[in-house]
């Protein structure tokens, strides 16, 4: 008896069935929409899997960023800059983890007017249990060969070589 362990490989997840919608005005609208829904339920996914860890998908590369900084401090522009989605009220963010003494925040001794930002021993230790815990490894990517994972970048940096924003 043959059981199907992979069963996306031998029924894709179709963006027309996902989103109940047959055609589409052309393949380019077609792509579109499957990058948007694609981002989207990449992101639902990351959400589930970083909430038993008490993070948002922001905060946690907030922590990313300032452990690959660390043992350097980071600045509010710093992290606005790194962050994946430039939409997120980065300061907000800095708040709520110095609530959960995952990181500090201190008046810079040279400009006063600037704050320096740094991860905590807390802070690094859930980024390393989330690391160990595997749910970096939990990709959806894991459905792809390396060959294709490489085509995708490509393929993306390529999306986003179009320009910076702009009227859509």
């Amino acid at each position: 008896m043959y059981i199907n362990l992979h069963p996306i490989l031998l029924y894709p997840m179709r963006i027309e069935d996902e989103i109940k919608q047959p055609i589409f005005r052309d393949d380019f609208q077609k792509a579109h929409i499957n990058l948007l829904y694609t981002a989207s339920w990449l992101q639902l996914r990351q959400a589930v899997a970083f909430k038993p860890y008490g993070l948002t998908l922001p905060q946690f590369n907030i922590l990313r960023i300032l452990r690959g900084q660390h043992p350097l401090p980071a600045t509010v522009a710093l992290l606005i800059d790194r962050m994946l989605d430039k939409t997120s009220n980065a300061s907000r963010i800095v708040d709520r983890l110095e609530e959960k003494k995952l990181v500090t925040r201190t008046v810079c001794p040279a400009n006063r007017r600037a704050v320096d930002i740094r991860i905590t021993v807390a802070g690094l230790a859930l980024l390393a249990r989330i690391e160990q815990d595997g749910v970096l490894n939990a990709s959806a990517l894991t459905q792809l060969d390396a060959s294709e994972v490489q085509q995708l970048s490509l393929l993306l940096d390529k999306v986003r070589s179009g320009g910076e924003l702009s009227g859509c």
